[in-house]
């Protein structure tokens, strides 16, 4: 596995890596930025680089998460939400086919191991809350922002 890490607006991502695919993105408040980006990383960095840039709203390299089956069916849900949009934790676990596994969902959604692809900050309370958010609930806050800045309102 290769380690890269990368300054982003929100904090220093930590990427893990090899050609099965990414395992882990992750972010922190604070540490060291990579100088030299392993090759098997280099797309993956360029991806995210552009997404923060507002470049990209999707991304296409390989996925290698670690994770129990329910897991990886709840992130692979994920992917489905479009940029710019959200779903409830309540629509994801319809989706999933059992609305009491709202908790099993939003647990999953927890424990997602690429943060920013695998798009769990995109899933909200039913009332529109920002809830539950491993990252930081500001860090949900600038994402959805990010990928859905509200217009500039005409004054005339």
């Amino acid at each position: 596995m290769e380690t890269a890490y990368i300054k982003t607006p929100l904090g220093i991502a930590t990427i893990i890596g090899d050609e099965n695919g990414v395992s882990v993105i992750s972010v922190a408040d604070e540490g060291a930025v990579s100088t030299v980006i392993p090759v098997v990383l280099q797309e993956v960095v360029s991806q995210l680089n552009a997404y923060f840039y507002g470049e990209r709203t999707s991304f296409d390299f390989k996925l290698n998460p670690k994770g129990t089956d329910f897991q990886k069916k709840v992130w692979n849900a994920l992917l489905e939400i479009p940029y710019g949009k959200t779903r409830t934790y309540l629509e994801q676990s319809k989706l999933l086919g059992d609305v009491k596994a709202i908790r099993a969902v939003a647990s999953a959604n927890g424990k997602n191991p690429l943060w920013v692809v695998v798009p769990c900050h995109r899933v909200i309370g039913s009332d529109g809350s920002l809830t539950g958010y491993a990252g930081g609930l500001w860090r949900k806050k600038w994402l959805l922002e990010h990928e859905n800045p509200s217009a500039q309102q005409s004054l005339f």
